[in-house]
């Protein structure tokens, strides 16, 4: 359904045909044709949290890096739509995925003194959590693993084994996961966010921002499929990794899956995948 209030203000004429976009869960994504011949990309849906769109506006400016990726402009945000500058629909340049590894290092490089964020967020219609942690052991152990445990639908689909496991897991992660930086992270970098942008260069959206392990952030993009040996080669070019970083992809990748069971009740696949995960510690 149109709304004129989309584009109140934004002296791009009036919306006269919305073609639905696939993409997250959270919303209903349009990229909406104007009647001055323009299109923009509008994210709307009822009963979500007040904040979140204007909190998906700040990941957003917080990722607008020079010489990073393509991150759409926001043109106008209220506690029920966003509207942003549509990236288009060009196709991947033949460099995309070495650009896209540059690009992830290059915002890797962009550090805080802490772990965690100037505000809460959302990784989904879920809070994230991001208090200013001087450990990022304890950050990732406390705010992006143990926290789910009290959210409803893991505590119904969480066997008591497999969170005491969590649990014992928490507690060696200093002897896991090797110390580094807080760097800014996009924070849910699946394939699904990102995408080519107006010249074929590699765009990001829909990001979960906060300071935390690199690594967290490559967990997700390779465990959900992939990728071309030309992105990690760029991104070390920048960004060395800490010998080991492909084997602990699986640890790292527990906060998405305990994430994901978070928000739905029914996800006997997910959790198996995450008691064979926190098996292989015992």
């Amino acid at each position: 359904m149109l709304t004129p209030a989309w584009l109140e203000g934004l002296s791009l004429g009036d919306p006269i045909a919305a073609d639905p976009l696939e993409g997250g869960y959270a919303s209903k994504t349009y990229r909406v044709r104007t009647s001055l011949g323009r299109t923009v990309v509008v994210k709307t849906q009822d009963n979500l949290p007040s904040d979140l769109y204007p909190l998906e506006a700040d990941g957003l400016d917080a990722l607008r890096l020079p010489g990073g990726f393509a991150v759409p402009e926001v043109l106008r945000v209220t506690s029920s739509f966003i509207v942003l500058a549509d990236l288009g629909t060009t196709a991947a340049s033949p460099t995309y995925w070495e650009d896209a590894g540059r690009a992830l290092a290059l915002q890797h490089q962009q550090t805080a003194d802490k772990f965690g964020y100037h505000r809460d967020n959302y990784l989904g219609t879920l809070p994230q959590r991001n208090p200013w942690t001087t450990d990022g052991h304890a950050f990732f152990a406390e705010q992006r693993l143990l926290r789910y445990l009290e959210e409803p639908n893991c505590f119904g689909q969480l066997p008591s084994g497999d969170r005491r496991r969590l649990e014992r897991v928490t507690d060696r992660l200093v002897d896991l996961v090797p110390d580094q930086p807080p760097s800014l992270l996009h924070g849910d970098l699946w394939h699904g966010n990102l995408l080519p942008g107006p010249d074929g260069e590699p765009g990001m959206i829909d990001p979960a921002v906060n300071y935390g392990w690199p690594e967290a952030d490559l967990a997700t993009l390779l465990i959900y499929g992939n990728l071309s040996e030309t992105f990690f080669s760029a991104y070390e070019e920048l960004h060395p990794l800490a010998d080991g970083w492909r084997d602990r992809m699986p640890l790292l990748h527990l906060r998405e899956l305990l994430c994901i069971t978070a928000h739905w009740p029914d996800r006997a696949e997910t959790v198996a995948e995450i008691h064979t995960i926190l098996k292989s510690f015992d």
